[in-house]
């Protein structure tokens, strides 16, 4: 195990436009030439890379790496080039929740090679069914930290049963090892669980992981892509980096949260949850506000239409539009 300090490795890839074998093909190839890739049964797989002495470990599905990123390479190999940590990314073919018995063997072989006693700090990192497989999978290596964004608790129908998304999956167990998420985080030093509000489901699953080492970090009107979203902000790093270093906190990640305030998908889920609510002043005031900072056509069509139904007046633009003493 490389346990020296480096700034970053060499990971030469382009994993663009391939036919899905052929995708993974080379990213066996390259976990080979940089640590190892091992098959996990029929639908997971285990890619290493040996860097430096800091270790982040991702739950991604194949179909969301494909998808969600430009580069379409596993989210932690991002951070062995630019910091030099060692990456283990656990892929899964579709929506598995990474519930195999040949995934908790690899764990269990993990914990007994004493694997991540190796690395000063270990971060856990997932998004939707890859947050619970990092929360449920943490408790193999106590001390470490966990990211869980969006994350399920259980899709065990006795406990949420209120849940009917993933009905296919309702007959896989999650009563036995690795089983109930929020239970697996409790040998975690830190863990941080960030979630929209406003998604009801979201938020109950989220009420589960409650806990004395878990922050909980909200991001209300930001939808279910919320992974994808912190990254267009240029937040998600920023994030990633004080969660391995254990300084994320509500106020920290207030800050860096700011950014949404430039992105176009959440001013417009914030004038419609104004507009749901019926509150047509303030929505006109956020069109206004908006308007003065950037050239959003849609928020001045926004304005006209409230005028000409009536709900707001010219009288009342035109106050908005004076300076204040």
């Amino acid at each position: 195990m490389n346990t020296g300090v480096q700034t970053g490795v060499e990971i030469e890839s382009d994993l663009t436009d391939m036919e899905a074998q052929d995708w993974l093909d080379a990213v066996d190839e390259i976990a080979e030439e940089l640590g190892y890739f091992e098959p996990l049964g029929p639908d997971h797989s285990a890619a290493f890379i040996d860097a430096g002495p800091k270790l982040i470990v991702c739950f991604e599905t194949i179909q969301h790496i494909r998808r969600g990123n430009r580069a379409e390479e596993p989210f932690g190999w991002r951070f062995a080039r630019k910091h030099g940590w060692s990456s283990l990314t656990i892929l899964a073919d579709g929506d598995t929740f990474f519930r195999h018995r040949a995934v908790y063997g690899y764990f269990d072989r993990l914990v007994d090679d004493g694997f991540f006693e190796d690395f000063d700090q270990v971060l856990f990192v997932g998004a939707h069914s890859g947050a619970y497989g990092a929360a449920a999978y943490s408790v193999a290596a106590p001390g470490a930290h966990v990211l869980a964004i969006r994350p399920w608790a259980t899709l065990d129908p006795a406990v949420t049963g209120w849940d009917k998304r993933h009905k296919e999956l309702r007959r896989t167990s999650f009563t036995d090892r690795y089983g109930f998420a929020p239970d697996m985080i409790d040998a975690a030093e830190k863990a941080w669980v960030i979630h929209d509000p406003d998604q009801v489901q979201d938020a109950m699953h989220a009420a589960l992981f409650t806990r004395p080492n878990v922050t909980s970090l909200r991001t209300p009107r930001l939808g279910w892509k919320i992974d994808r979203e912190m990254d267009a902000m240029g937040i998600f790093e920023p994030v990633i980096d004080q969660a391995m270093e254990g300084t994320l906190n509500v106020h920290s990640f207030a800050k860096l949260y700011r950014a949404r305030q430039r992105r176009l998908p959440y001013l417009r889920a914030t004038l419609t949850k104004l507009e749901e609510q019926n509150q047509p002043l303030r929505a006109a005031k956020w069109c206004r506000a908006i308007l003065r900072e950037n050239n959003r056509p849609h928020f001045g069509r926004k304005i006209e239409e409230m005028i000409g139904k009536g709900v707001i007046t010219p009288e009342f633009m035109m106050e908005l539009q004076e300076p204040a003493e």
